[in-house]
């Protein structure tokens, strides 16, 4: 048994990473038959984990399932940025004992991802929830095999709290055969007050170009359109290593492959560089789509977030980026409520949500982590006056998110086809090279293309279109 520690996972060395070029092969017939559940939380790094998870699920001879009546297998792929991704979990494993109790007690459940890293989950899983077979955490996912055939009937738990490594001839099963993810870039060295990442992903360390390149050209051999290239903190990439290309060098790189569509996230607009606007502004492959995480339009409650940027320095990043990059959509993230946000200081926040009019923005209430610097810190703002807040702000954000949509009405747009509308399955849905989501008519047979759409309605947060 292997416990997180809080304590080893913000220590940072100058030691080298490794890197491991895996060679696992594993009995196909171990549970041949059996099927499993997988359930993924938070971001975009936690699916792409979950891709790996499958992937090592499936090598085993399990089948896939989306319901936990039918599973041998449950595992939980989870996220611990805000305090409801614990309560969705918790809520879920009660429905998890409940099947194990009443109708399969030889149900295996495993947990595993970014809340497995905290010492305080993981210490209520061996109080409260002995039911839980497995924890594994985010730098040992390679394991999940082994700690699948290795069960003793006893709740294992291996969770290394530890700088990283990194690993490669990662298998995935990738939930599309259009679009894919990428990793280029691991971990975090920032230490954001507020942020656990650094704690549960471990220190920043980047993927060897070569390598990255030669997943890309794979994927385009095999028919792929668009790749997402993924990194915590993505425009950092290569800052640690010797002799390596910087982020707008790869990005570059990446664009040779002929890779008809390339996005990224997420930025850091301490790391954003003007090499890297002006590369994104000259590669027509390099998607005119930038998520820029704002957090705060107070500079002192940015100084107070570990931020490393000024209010003045965010807006003058954002300007160059939309003076060079034609046609550019940015989104954002935006925390109200940091403890001790004064009135004053949430009025700035609102200030520059005016004068930036994101396409959108992932909106949130301060939610403390434990372990964090801002965990400790006094605060004396009530949640009622932090909802108010919250509410007055995406009413800013929702505003603009519509005006922005309402410029491309009439007008015809490349949009990359990805499947049958949820809402509607007499129609298709895709997406802009500007990261606007489209309900398309009259494609059906368009799946995986990219089609001119003429845009003939626009909502706050998505588009109707029909194929020209």
């Amino acid at each position: 048994m292997k416990l997180p520690n809080l304590n080893e996972a913000r220590k940072r060395s100058n030691s080298e990473v490794d890197y491991i070029y895996l060679n696992q092969n594993y009995n196909e017939n171990t549970f041949k038959g059996q099927k499993y559940f997988l359930r993924t939380y938070g971001c975009q790094m936690n699916v792409h984990d979950g891709e790996e998870i499958a992937a090592r699920l499936e090598s085993l001879g399990l089948i896939v399932t989306d319901t936990i009546e039918e599973a041998d297998v449950v595992i939980l792929n989870t996220c611990a940025i805000r305090e409801n991704a614990h309560d969705k979990l918790y809520g879920f494993l009660g429905r998890c004992k409940h099947e194990k109790e009443k109708n399969n007690p030889n149900l295996i459940i495993g947990i595993c991802g970014c809340m497995a890293q905290e010492e305080g989950v993981v210490n209520d899983l061996i109080k409260k929830h002995p039911y839980v077979d497995i924890v594994f955490g985010t730098h040992n996912i390679h394991e999940l095999q082994d700690l699948l055939i290795k069960r003793n009937g006893k709740q294992n738990i291996e969770v290394y709290s530890c700088e990283g490594n990194v690993y490669e001839n990662v298998s995935y099963k990738r939930d599309s055969n259009i679009k894919a993810w990428v990793n280029i870039q691991y971990g975090c060295d920032k230490f954001c007050t507020y942020c656990i990442v650094p704690y549960t992903r471990g220190k920043q360390r980047s993927r060897k170009s070569k390598e990255i390149i030669k997943e890309v050209e794979c994927l385009v051999k095999n028919g792929y359109k668009e790749v997402t290239l993924l990194g915590q903190n993505v425009n950092a990439y290569g800052k640690e290593l010797d002799n390596e290309l910087s982020f707008a060098e790869l990005l570059k790189k990446v664009s040779e492959t002929g890779i008809e569509r390339i996005r990224f996230v997420t930025s850091h607009p301490w790391d954003f560089t003007d090499d890297m606007i002006n590369t994104i502004s000259e590669c027509s492959n390099i998607m005119p789509y930038i998520h820029l995480p704002l957090q705060s339009g107070s500079s002192r409650i940015l100084k107070l977030m570990g931020r490393r940027y000024t209010k003045e320095e965010y807006l003058e990043l954002y300007n160059k980026i939309r003076n060079t990059i034609p046609n550019c959509s940015i989104t954002t993230d935006i925390i109200v409520g940091f403890p001790n946000e004064s009135d004053e200081d949430f009025n700035e926040t609102l200030e520059v949500a005016e004068y930036c009019k994101y396409d959108s923005a992932f909106t949130f209430i301060y939610s403390p982590r434990e372990g964090t610097p801002a965990a400790k810190m006094d605060d004396k703002i009530d949640m009622e006056t932090k909802e108010k807040r919250l509410h007055r702000l995406n009413e800013v954000i929702n505003k603009y998110s519509l005006e922005a949509n309402k410029k491309y009405l009439n007008k015809i747009v490349p949009v990359l086809i990805e499947g049958i509308s949820e809402k509607d399955p007499n129609k298709v849905f895709g997406y802009t090279d500007t990261m606007k989501l489209v309900n398309v008519s009259n494609a059906q047979d368009k799946i995986g293309k990219i089609i001119n759409v003429e845009i003939t309605d626009a909502k706050s947060f998505s588009l109707d279109g029909k194929a020209i």
